[in-house]
């Protein structure tokens, strides 16, 4: 009771006394506040040594620690074998010589002969000898004339090559003899000998010089020339002059290219077909060529124009012609597909001796003329379908001015008393002329052993003058095929198709067109089997035309039917 009382007297008066101490306010008073900003400090503290000193009055030095092993030899049976790289098993590569020797014989009486030496006159220069001989004595089926030829050529050649270029000359001379067998068949009287009335033989000569340079670090890159005579056995005569040159400059990491050209021909027939006059001609084109190569990742681009001029000297007459050079290609795929198109045209000039490699049957009464090859067009691709087949696809439009094409003459012995006008020569007629092609080509690389490559070609013609391209082929193909059958046996073959072709049967002292003569398509199977012995001796045979199809190349020259002719190759130095 007492405790309680003593309490609240004391909550009574605390409380009285602060309510008398916030009620009084005097006159003058203030109120002032003391702010005192806070600032920590952080006190020494003493680092403790990691190495505290001691107060032993004696200081004991530590002695040095050896450590050693006890190795004892432990006998063991395991020896291991050292790691070789897997390497890609590689072929022995043949030793190179300097000289071979080929020679081969065959039905027909065909015979191959080749000879090539390379004699080392020093260590940058090389003289060389190569002859090349290759004839038959005839025996076509149903053939009533002589049908015999040959071709021989023999080839002189020194090169050079040192540091700063390079250099080749040479000289050779070749002699062809072919006969004009083909006479047709209703022309024929059977009543009289026509070996008696014809010699159909006709040979042809051509002896040349010529020389190439290339020099290696300079702009001026590389030249050629070649100067050739050839005539035959009708008194014919032709001189012939092709020289280029070519021209590069870097400009600001881009490749300029400018190529230069001079062509001059003169030659003469004694005749012409129809008539006794003589035929002379003589061209001297020159050209340039410059164009700008640009390379932009997995683009090329070649843009080029080509100018040349043309001088008739015959019949006092010139020409000026701008052809297009433009090519470019662009890899889409990487290797697998690169798209390529371009539009080039040039002027080629025809010569007597080209028209000869082409159709040894030609009369000597050519009219030759230069072809201006406007421009041909063209798109395709080419690529990989895999590692071992490749392909190329292309299509191309073409229009020419003076297109050559072989014509057979009319049967004019009445007219012209010659061998050749029996209906069993060629002549060459001109023509302005547009074609378009499709062409594709596939490649199969199966092994290092076996090759194989297929191509066709379809062609469509449109002529301006005349009635047909005579002698051209709608469809072209080929295969050939090459397999390494062992280390010492080899094989290969080749396959040829040529489609129909028109040619036209002339008749003699008219103006007629005469009648259009169809030939038949025809395929040509070869085949060739070899033995090597050794490095140096090998055998072969081969085989031409071996389904004896009885074609005919050109219009009534049937060719001959299987051919096999058999051989060997030596190689060997003469050191």
């Amino acid at each position: 009771m007492y405790k309680v009382s003593l309490k609240r007297s004391l909550f009574l008066i605390l409380f009285l006394l602060s309510g008398m101490l916030f009620a009084q306010d005097p006159l003058g008073s203030e109120t002032v506040t003391v702010i005192k900003p806070y600032s920590p400090e952080v006190g020494d503290a003493n680092k403790i040594r990691e190495n505290p000193s001691r107060s032993d009055s004696m200081d004991m030095e530590k002695k040095p620690v050896k450590y050693s092993i006890f190795s004892v030899p432990v006998a063991s049976t395991f020896t291991p074998e050292k790691g070789r790289a897997t390497t890609v098993a590689r072929r022995r590569a043949p030793k190179t010589y300097d000289n071979y020797a080929t020679l081969g014989f065959g039905n027909y009486t065909n015979a191959l002969a080749e000879f090539y030496s390379n004699l080392e006159v020093n260590r940058s220069d090389n003289f060389g000898i190569f002859l090349r001989h290759n004839s038959s004595q005839g025996g076509i089926k149903d053939v009533r004339l002589d049908d015999k030829f040959y071709d021989t050529e023999l080839n002189l050649s020194y090169t050079s090559r040192t540091r700063d270029l390079g250099w080749k000359t040479e000289i050779g001379g070749e002699h062809q003899l072919f006969n004009w067998y083909g006479v047709p068949e209703e022309y024929i009287d059977p009543t009289q000998s026509i070996n008696t009335m014809v010699d159909p033989q006709q040979n042809y000569f051509s002896v040349y010089a010529g020389g190439e340079i290339e020099l290696y670090d300079s702009f001026f890159d590389n030249a050629e020339a070649l100067f050739r005579h050839t005539g035959d056995s009708y008194s014919s005569a032709e001189n012939h002059f092709d020289a280029t040159g070519t021209f590069e400059v870097n400009i600001a990491d881009e490749l300029i290219t400018t190529d230069i050209y001079a062509d001059i021909i003169n030659g003469s027939f004694e005749e012409g077909y129809m008539d006794s006059e003589p035929i002379d001609y003589t061209f001297m084109n020159f050209g340039i060529s410059p164009s700008l190569l640009i390379l932009r990742d997995d683009l090329s681009l070649n843009l080029g124009v080509a100018f040349f001029y043309s001088l008739d000297a015959e019949n006092s007459d010139n020409n000026f012609y701008i052809y297009p050079r433009i090519k470019a290609s662009y890899r889409l795929a990487g290797d697998y597909f690169t798209a390529y198109a371009g539009a080039e045209g040039d002027l080629e000039q025809n010569t007597y001796y080209n028209f000869i490699q082409q159709n040894p049957y030609v009369s000597p009464t050519l009219e030759i003329l230069p072809t201006s090859k406007d421009y041909n067009a063209y798109v395709g691709g080419k690529g990989k379908l895999s590692n071992h087949v490749s392909y190329n696809i292309k299509a191309s439009y073409s229009s020419e001015i003076n297109r050559a094409l072989f014509q057979r003459n009319a049967f004019a012995p009445t007219s012209n008393p010659e061998n050749y006008a029996y209906g069993n020569s060629f002549g060459v007629v001109y023509d302005d002329m547009n074609t378009f092609s499709g062409f594709a080509e596939i490649a199969v690389d199966v092994n290092r052993d076996f090759t194989l490559a297929l191509n066709g070609e379809a062609l469509s013609y449109s002529t301006d003058s005349q009635e047909e391209a005579w002698n051209l082929p709608n469809l072209k193909a080929s295969l050939n095929a090459d397999y390494q059958i062992t280390e010492k046996w080899f094989a290969g073959s080749s396959i040829f198709y040529v489609g129909e072709r028109k040619d036209l049967n002339a008749i003699e002292n008219t103006t007629e067109a005469g009648t259009v003569i169809n030939l038949d398509s025809y395929l040509d199977l070869n085949a060739n089997l070899g033995y090597r012995f050794n490095d140096q001796l090998s055998i072969f045979a081969k085989g031409s035309n071996l389904l004896n199809n009885d074609y005919m190349q050109w219009t009534d020259f049937r060719v001959q039917g299987i051919q096999v002719l058999a051989g060997a190759t030596y190689k060997f130095d003469f050191d």
